[in-house]
């Protein structure tokens, strides 16, 4: 038997990982499609072959937290941003990708908790 495999933890006894959308609720992630790297920054449309090659393929590969991008394909259809540790697969944080839908929450919030 492979020692790599021997040694690697099995995830198959914990629950399908979900992600707590801020519209809908926790829903499965097969609900949503993974996005990619939530911390690469691309360069200007007008940048050389070289700058747009390192930031599409030139990515870390994380071990540990990341923040993630996701699409909420087959439900509200927002796109987020999953902090989500890649060892375990705990998901720490999900926020509307664009920063103005965190505001509408967060002012969302702050008025059903006065009520």
């Amino acid at each position: 038997m492979n020692v790599a495999l021997a040694l690697t933890p099995s995830f198959t006894d914990r629950p399908m990982l979900r992600i707590a959308c801020p519209f809908c609720g926790p829903r499965d992630y097969s609900e949503f499609a993974y996005g990619g790297d939530a911390t690469v920054v691309y360069p200007s449309l007008d940048a050389d072959e070289d700058a747009w090659h390192d930031a599409v393929f030139m990515r870390e590969n994380v071990r540990g937290l990341q923040s993630e991008t996701w699409h909420h394909v087959n439900g509200c259809r927002m796109w987020l941003i999953v902090d989500r540790d890649t060892l375990t697969h705990e998901i720490v944080s999900v926020r509307p990708a664009h920063p103005e839908w965190a505001n509408v929450i967060a002012a969302e919030t702050s008025l059903k908790e006065d009520t």
